[in-house]
């Protein structure tokens, strides 16, 4: 399965047809590929696999993007809602945990009830600055937790399920989206993609 993909921009005007927004982003997802998973768009009768907890795959299908994090303490210049992440603050992966997909303090839970969760303060830039997909909201144990877009390792680098590219790159998405806007995160195979496009009123793409 491929790991690799390409990202870009569109904005739907007044008069309801899109717009292409700056440069084609090249990323990193799961290093096992994709699949389908629980957003805004039920892939469920399209064939592949669904994503389950630590498959190593991204999510396939169209996500509301739903706030944003980082390392720094101030927010970067950004409309969506900022949280600073520090040693405390973890990423829930725990299918039986009653905060499974929640990114929260650890030291803020008297009991906490989690076998495995994910740290957000890394040795690297990976988290620096970051975006959560709204992927399995409201949860549903077992089929997949936190996924975000955040900066890549590098450009060789697959992700376990998230969806990874360069720092410059994920800054200027954070300048530009506007959650008045309403943005998704449209991620599927191209081939599905484009027998898509029409009913789902998506981006026609041109190459």
């Amino acid at each position: 399965m491929a790991s690799t993909g390409t990202l870009r921009a569109f904005y739907q005007g007044s008069d309801g047809k899109w717009t292409p927004r700056g440069h084609a982003i090249d990323v990193r997802v799961g290093s096992a590929g994709l699949g389908w998973g629980r957003g805004v768009f039920d892939g469920e009768h399209l064939p592949g696999p669904r994503k389950v907890e630590g498959d190593k795959k991204a999510p396939a299908g169209i996500f509301k993007l739903l706030s944003c994090f980082g390392y720094q303490q101030i927010a970067p210049d950004t409309r969506l809602r900022y949280r600073a992440v520090d040693a405390a603050t973890v990423t829930v992966d725990d299918p039986h945990s009653r905060f499974y997909n929640q990114m929260l303090e650890s030291t803020s839970v008297r009991h906490p009830d989690w076998k495995s969760a994910e740290k957000m303060r890394l040795a690297d830039d990976r988290y620096k600055w970051g975006i959560v997909v709204g992927h399995n909201v409201p949860a549903v144990p077992g089929a997949g937790s936190c996924i975000l877009m955040h900066v890549w390792k590098n450009s060789a680098t697959a992700t376990v399920g998230c969806t990874a590219m360069p720092e410059r790159a994920l800054l200027e998405l954070l300048r530009w989206l506007d959650p008045a806007k309403h943005p998704l995160l449209v991620q599927m195979p191209e081939a599905v993609y484009r027998k898509l496009e029409k009913s789902a009123d998506l981006p026609v793409l041109l190459n």
